[in-house]
């Protein structure tokens, strides 16, 4: 009987229909035809702790490996490792993803995670399974990429890999995750398609913001796949599974123009929507010609970082690059030229000197996004509450330090409903942000939905989009945004889908 087996976990992230998960997809791919694995994905397993210990009881398997995002991931992720632990504790616990890199001394001081991926575990999770298997821990000093406890028990952030090519990658393997979760399952419908694919073509992001969980980890870095083998993969969707639209998880898709444009010849014929996420001053540098030819080939909504229209505030944040409020005025007329969705989203409550200014601020830009709506009516807006990240060295982390802000300081502090909520950016737990800004913030977003409600959510249309309409086009207009209790009430009924927390709403 092997002991060497790996057991790769995606912990349920959400409530309703899921995407592919493309996260342990990429790690499964890493050992693929070398060792023996399972997939288990917590968003679709009835008890996923039983389907984790019935795996564990058989003795076959000595490796936990889990995907740990910030949010409702670490629900399942932080008691499950723990159990593991207490109950196996000859199971080595590894985990990856942006929760685990950047708050890896939390996790590591628990005493049940054992090793950390930090970043792309391509090469980093079979190094370490290798060099486990053969007895040979001390050598795992040379694998890149892996923070780890030493035997003193010394935290060791090893030396951070160069980004893969990535077109050298194995493929992932789609057909092996088919025997566990019909792949089919995971093609939702929303409101750019009847079967949604999602999929990560690039690594990174080749910018620096100080608020985003992206640059410690990855330190403005990019490398993308060629768009002749994205085509490749989406070309398989649409063949066997019959896909008409794509959603592009990666943290900046637009990245290359050359390569959007050749991946835009590409699918332009394959009546497949798609959707990804970009920068406004990368994106500001194509033409309108090329925004139009993006329309034509399926292009049909780009999520962008607007974050605020305060040029001032755009500074604290690092946001690098040329943007700037008026960029942000121009283009989004551009892309109501163009007919592309543009979704902005934006960063309130960031620190300041005094209470007055944090929330002039805040009103400052509650404005902006009114005179977004004016440009472009069809603009999607998203609202943040501003969440620290731990970008230790930044000017804004050294601000939220002296402003009496601190990160929790056991793993199971992370669970509690507070800091759930802190991860979706809803309640940020930051002192600078007095509870009456955080209302004006959440009653101008429920207003604000209500007399836009989001094209995303397919559901709320016709008489349903005219009613919450009504109340709601009195106070946007009026600016009365107090106790919005009748819009709330309207969205409670009709479960209205906040895309920030939940994504499009899909079936």
């Amino acid at each position: 009987m092997t002991n060497h087996k790996i057991i790769i976990f995606n912990p349920k992230s959400a409530n309703s229909k899921h995407r592919i998960p493309n996260s342990i997809l990429q790690v499964g791919a890493s050992v693929h035809g070398k060792y023996n694995y399972v997939f288990i994905d917590g968003n679709l397993e009835q008890d996923p702790w039983q389907t984790i210990a019935n795996y564990l009881k058989t003795g076959e398997f000595k490796y936990f490996g889990s995907t740990v995002m910030p949010g409702p991931q670490l629900l399942q992720a932080i008691p499950f490792t723990k159990k593991i632990k207490t109950l196996f504790p000859d199971i080595i616990t590894i985990w990856g993803g942006y929760f685990a890199s950047n708050q890896y001394k939390v996790s590591l001081e628990s005493g049940y995670v054992d090793y950390i991926v930090n970043g792309p575990g391509d090469q980093t999770f079979p190094e370490l399974i290798n060099t486990l298997e053969s007895n040979r821990k001390e050598d795992t000093i040379h694998i890149k990429n892996l923070i780890f406890k030493n035997n003193n028990g010394e935290i060791i952030k090893t030396a951070t890999e160069a980004l893969l090519d990535q077109d050298s990658l194995p493929k992932f393997p789609y057909e092996y995750l088919n025997t566990f979760y019909p792949v089919k399952n995971y093609l939702a419908k929303t409101f750019m398609g009847s079967k949604t694919l999602s999929y990560h073509s690039s690594m990174g992001c080749p910018f620096s913001c100080s608020f985003c969980a992206v640059v410690p980890i990855y330190n403005a870095r990019w490398k993308g796949m060629s768009a002749a083998r994205i085509y490749e993969d989406v070309k398989y969707f649409k063949e066997k599974y019959q896909i008409d639209a794509v959603e592009f998880h990666d943290n900046n898709f637009f990245t290359s123009k050359k390569r959007v444009l050749e991946f835009s010849e590409l699918i332009k014929n394959d009546n497949i929507n798609y959707w990804g996420e970009g920068r406004i001053d990368t994106l500001n540098m194509y033409s309108d010609d090329e925004l139009k030819f993006m329309r034509k080939a399926g292009c049909r909504m780009i999520f962008l970082g607007a974050e605020t229209g305060n040029d001032k505030i755009l500074k604290q944040m690092n946001k690098g690059g040329t943007q700037t409020g008026q960029m942000i005025k121009d283009f989004v007329l551009r892309m109501k030229n163009a007919d592309i969705i543009p979704e902005l989203s934006f960063v309130l409550g960031l620190p300041a000197a005094t209470e007055k200014e944090v929330y002039d601020q805040i009103l400052w830009d509650i404005n902006f996004i009114k005179e977004i709506k004016e440009i472009n009516p069809k603009a999607e807006i998203i609202i943040y509450l501003y969440s620290p990240v731990p970008t230790e060295g930044s000017e804004l982390y050294q601000q939220i330090i002296d402003a009496g802000f601190s990160f929790p300081s056991t793993l199971e502090d992370w669970i509690s409903p507070s800091w759930e909520n802190f991860d979706l950016r809803k309640n940020p737990l930051t002192p600078w942000l007095k509870p009456y800004m955080i209302d004006t913030i959440k009653n101008f977003e429920t207003v604000l939905n209500g007399y836009y409600p989001t094209a995303s959510d397919f559901r709320i249309k016709g008489w349903k989009k005219r009613l919450l309409q009504l109340p709601s086009s009195i106070r946007y207009k009026t600016g009365i945004y107090n106790y919005p209790y009748e819009i709330k009430l309207m969205h409670k009924i009709w479960k209205y889908r906040q895309p920030e927390i939940e994504g499009f709403y899909s079936e």
